[in-house]
């Protein structure tokens, strides 16, 4: 999980904590460091202290929420009044725990809220020898493992869920990236490229010239382009 605490001694003893319990946290002293340590990573759970230099803890828990990654969050904060929970809450907060907390306390409600993401697992999807499992964060094509970044992991999940219909990079790009995307950015046909050769032979993202992307149900006929885009 990550643990975003900004006083080093606290978030090291959180740390090492949940090691002895068999949980491995990430640390982010600040805003900043957590949203890159987010990009790169796959998470379980966020434990957000509120009040930390850099984008806040609120920020952190919209940018989460507004990813749709369905990572449940845990706020940790010494503002302990009934509003402050509130407005924790309506950010999309799945759980708060106020300082000072006893860490068997804060190990029980992880372990609560991780049962909790479990039952509510997004379903695997499979397509064309294709089968994409979102909490895994996995993907097989024809049984065999392929191995994807964060970023062609999320295009390739918005594919599959089209089940072969026609998605626009402007689409892509609005929902595979932040907000803040280039919307004149190359991004979306560098990596739709990189994730056709990730997945292999015969290609199975077809390009649809002047629309988009899709996923081919019959790869290797090349009706709609092949590699190109």
């Amino acid at each position: 999980m990550l643990v975003v605490e900004d006083e080093p001694y606290m978030a090291e003893a959180i740390r090492d904590g949940l090691r002895l319990e068999a949980i491995a946290a990430d640390i982010a002293g600040d805003g900043d460091t957590a949203l890159e340590l987010l990009s790169v990573n796959t998470y379980d759970i966020a434990v957000l202290d509120r009040d930390i230099p850099g984008p806040s803890g609120d920020e952190i828990a919209r940018r989460i929420v507004a990813s749709g990654s369905g990572m449940p969050i845990l706020m940790l904060t010494a503002a302990d009044r009934l509003d402050d929970k509130a407005s924790g809450f309506e950010l999309g907060a799945d759980d708060y725990l106020t300082k000072p907390f006893a860490l068997q306390e804060l190990v029980l409600r992880l372990r609560a809220l991780d049962r909790r993401r479990a039952h509510n697992r997004p379903p695997v999807r499979e397509i064309a020898g294709l089968r994409l499992d979102p909490f895994r964060r996995e993907v097989y094509r024809d049984g065999r493992y392929v191995a994807l970044t964060r970023k062609q992991f999320a295009v390739l999940e918005v594919l599959v869920a089209a089940e072969g219909g026609v998605i626009s990079a402007e689409e892509l790009l609005e929902r595979a990236w932040d907000e803040n995307a280039d919307p004149f950015t190359n991004a979306v046909r560098i990596t739709v490229s990189a994730l056709r050769k990730r997945l292999g032979e015969p290609w199975i993202i077809a390009t649809v010239a002047g629309v988009g992307y899709r996923i081919d149900t019959e790869p290797g006929t090349e009706r709609d382009g092949g590699e190109s885009g």
